[in-house]
């Protein structure tokens, strides 16, 4: 029988990740579940358990602090440990930080910076070279269409996710040469935790976690480099970018 395929997903308890696991698991892959709850990873493999309906997939849960320098060296152990491979990586993990940039706190914008920068890095580095052992693999890096320009109020997070989008596009061009697939979604405004924990209030014009990670897994079995879900998302990057910062600062200012 063919060995089934197994997905691991960061920030995978809620909004985009959950729904990935989902999209994911109703193809019948093996879930690798990531978050720094252990309650809430054991109430999301409980609610995945029922959305699959008894599926035969196996599911992994690692409870594992993002904002930990060596978080990514610690999900490879434990991995190594249950004898399981990852055969797709979604790095979907991220924090926000909304703000005037010298009112961000430094320990905030440290976790901010190492969740939405360097465990991404690491995690690509990680699973990239056991990839290239195998010969085969996909990566899916989530950035942000706020990757596409500054972001007045947001500086700090927009910029972490323009770096993940130079990034992934960078080591999709290295990694396409060992037969691995490196691709990028780039959300807007979704239906997640992001704004709660922000203290802001979700826009109405946002777009639900379903219909984005429809999109997303679709665009990664497409192999297609970048994924921006929605219309109104598509368009945005035609509008020049000194006026979508502008429009971002009034957005976002207090």
């Amino acid at each position: 029988m063919k060995k089934r395929k197994t997905v691991l997903i960061t920030g995978a308890t809620s909004g985009i990740g959950f729904a990935l696991a989902k999209c994911f698991g109703k193809e019948g892959y093996d879930l690798i579940l990531v978050s720094p709850s252990k309650e809430r990873l054991y109430q999301t493999e409980v609610k995945l358990l029922q959305f699959m309906q008894g599926g035969k997939n196996g599911i992994v849960t690692i409870c594992q602090d993002l904002s930990m320098p060596d978080a990514a060296q610690k999900i490879n152990q434990q991995l190594k440990k249950k004898k399981v491979s990852v055969d797709i990586l979604v790095n979907n993990a991220g924090v926000g930080l909304i703000g005037e940039a010298v009112t961000n706190d430094a320990e905030k914008l440290n976790q901010m910076l190492q969740v939405n920068i360097q465990a991404v890095t690491q995690l690509c580095t990680v699973f990239l070279r056991e990839m290239y052992q195998k010969g085969g693999g996909k990566i899916l890096n989530v950035a942000s269409v706020g990757a596409f320009q500054p972001g007045p109020y947001t500086a700090a997070y927009y910029a972490s996710k323009a770096y993940v989008a130079s990034y992934s596009r960078a080591i999709r061009s290295e990694a396409a040469r060992k037969g691995i697939q490196v691709c990028t979604l780039y959300p807007g405004t979704t239906h997640t935790n992001f704004f709660r924990r922000a203290g802001k209030k979700t826009p109405f014009w946002a777009m639900s976690p379903d219909r984005v990670a429809h999109i997303a897994y679709n665009g990664l079995m497409k192999n297609r480099e970048i994924i921006v879900p929605g219309i109104f998302n598509r368009l945005l990057r035609l509008i020049p970018v000194k006026m979508k910062s502008k429009a971002v600062a009034v957005l976002k200012r207090d």
